[in-house]
């Protein structure tokens, strides 16, 4: 691994700091993960200029999995609480501590990609039957 000094702006670190302890991780683990996300949104051309908040990330299977962007929630789990749980936006976001605003636009990308978030989700379902 190599090392890279890295200026910010103040109130940028302090704020990266307060999510990163959210998160419970360190502000260097942080950073490695907002641009490891980052590069590889760029690199896979996945991102939807609609939705700013959802990102892609690669998971153990290797398949992109929509996330809301800086938190390691999978869009799929907003979902899951809203369609199955019958929880509203504002419900979910207290859940998590996040603001409802990311909880809707969450739906509205869930909504707009619908075909290969059910696919996706359907498989995953029928992953953990087989496991069982």
């Amino acid at each position: 691994m190599s090392r890279y000094a890295l200026n910010l702006p103040v109130e940028l670190k302090h704020e990266a700091e307060r999510i990163a302890e959210k998160q419970g991780v360190s502000l260097n683990q942080f950073i490695l993960w907002s641009v490891a996300e980052k590069v590889g949104e760029l690199k896979e051309g996945l991102s939807d200029a609609n939705f700013p908040n959802i990102t892609y990330c690669r998971g153990a299977a290797g398949i992109p999995t929509p996330m809301l962007r800086g938190t390691g929630i999978r869009v799929q789990t907003i979902v899951i609480d809203a369609q199955q749980w019958g929880m509203t936006p504002a419900q979910v976001a207290a859940e998590f501590d996040l603001p409802e605003s990311l909880m809707k636009e969450a739906l509205a990308f869930y909504a707009a990609h619908r075909i290969e978030m059910d696919a996706a989700m359907q498989a995953e379902k029928n992953l953990e039957s087989t496991r069982a």
